[in-house]
């Protein structure tokens, strides 16, 4: 199998790859920079399917992006339902790697893994144990564990439990969901406003984090599964919305920054690309806020500054040797922005009603 997926590289056969998170919103998924990524690394004869949950995903209708799109089951659904439909896309465009890019519907992905590698659809993804470890709720413990300094927090399940957390942290307080968003709450009411909307959204249980002042920087990894970093590109928010999410960033070089990334990778051993929130303050400590367990929807920038990291996940996937990075271009800016797309209602009816464009 993998001399095949060689071949496909070396000689610019064709690849298919098969990428998650087409929402190209305000708070936006990965996957288009995740795509733009693979059509700047590999073969210009690569093919892309997007794998889409809801119709109105931008990436669906971007066809000069994404060469065909099938909607999948969500993930609560299960992994029999996701498997019968991803056997029913692979038999039409035989898929030979799938880079799923949600928190939420990775744990389905890492149980298929196995599966999907017997049928020809090669993956390179955490393990369940990788996947826990870094988890909001087991964040503290694995920073305990390693040495690695993370702010203090309480998993609560009860909307009362925000009176101890608020007499644990004082004010502001941090109040995160399971897989996504983050509220900083000045008072008890904000706190409960943001606990019921958290849980309605993404159910329980809240994380409730120390709140950490300083200067928000991300750090995108790939890790390849045996404690070494293929790649590591540190980058400084230049401008956040409302929802805090980085809309403009810098690629930094910084040798602490580098050194934190490898330590959690050697940690772990990590699989995979992933994303360490950090915040450091004006004493010059870096706070791990969260460990995400896929590639940031920043991640264009990593191509743009010399290591394409989801271009060489590809190539890991497929087996291939590869060296790890040493050097990257440091004052690379990315900068998002929004445009309309026009499509024709005709699009819209055809994956809603039939499941593929």
């Amino acid at each position: 199998m993998h001399q095949r997926f060689f071949n496909c590289i070396s000689s610019y056969r064709s690849l298919t790859v098969a990428v998650t998170g087409l929402n190209a919103i305000d708070s936006p998924g990965p996957g288009i920079a995740v795509i733009r990524a693979l059509r700047d690394g590999l073969p210009k004869s690569l093919r892309i399917i997007g794998l889409s949950y809801e119709a109105l995903e931008p990436g669906i209708y971007m066809h000069d992006v994404v060469d065909k799109t099938y909607q999948i089951t969500y993930p609560a659904a299960g992994t029999e339902a996701l498997l019968n439909r991803i056997k029913y896309i692979h038999e039409k465009e035989k898929i030979d790697v799938l880079i799923p890019n949600f928190d939420a519907e990775l744990y389905n992905f890492m149980k298929l893994a196995p599966t999907l590698k017997s049928m020809g659809i090669a993956t390179f993804l955490p393990t369940f144990e990788q996947f826990d470890a870094r988890d909001k709720i087991n964040l503290y413990q694995f920073g305990l564990k390693y040495g690695l300094t993370v702010p203090a927090d309480k998993v609560i399940y009860s909307v009362d439990e925000l009176y101890t957390c608020a007499e644990l942290f004082g004010y502001p307080l941090v109040v995160k969901g399971k897989y996504y968003d983050a509220v900083v709450a000045y008072t008890m009411e904000q706190a409960q406003k943001a606990f019921y909307k958290l849980t309605a959204k993404w159910g329980y249980p809240i994380i409730v984090q120390q709140f950490i002042s300083g200067n928000e920087i991300n750090i995108a990894v790939l890790g390849d599964g045996k404690g070494n970093a293929t790649s590591i590109i540190p980058m400084k928010k230049l401008y956040i919305t409302d929802k805090g999410k980085a809309w403009a960033g810098i690629t930094l070089e910084d040798d602490t920054l580098i050194a934190l990334a490898k330590t959690f990778v050697q940690a772990t051993k990590w699989k995979g690309g992933c994303e360490l929130e950090i915040m450091r303050t004006t004493e010059g400590v870096s706070y791990i806020m969260e460990i995400n367990p896929r590639f940031p929807a920043w991640i264009y920038l990593t191509a743009g500054a010399g290591q394409n990291q989801p271009a060489t996940l590809a190539k890991m996937a497929l087996g291939e040797d590869v060296t790890p990075f040493t050097d990257y271009e440091v004052g690379k800016i990315f900068i998002r922005y929004s445009w309309d797309h026009i499509t024709d209602v005709k699009e819209f009816q055809q994956i809603s009603g039939f499941g593929e464009l």
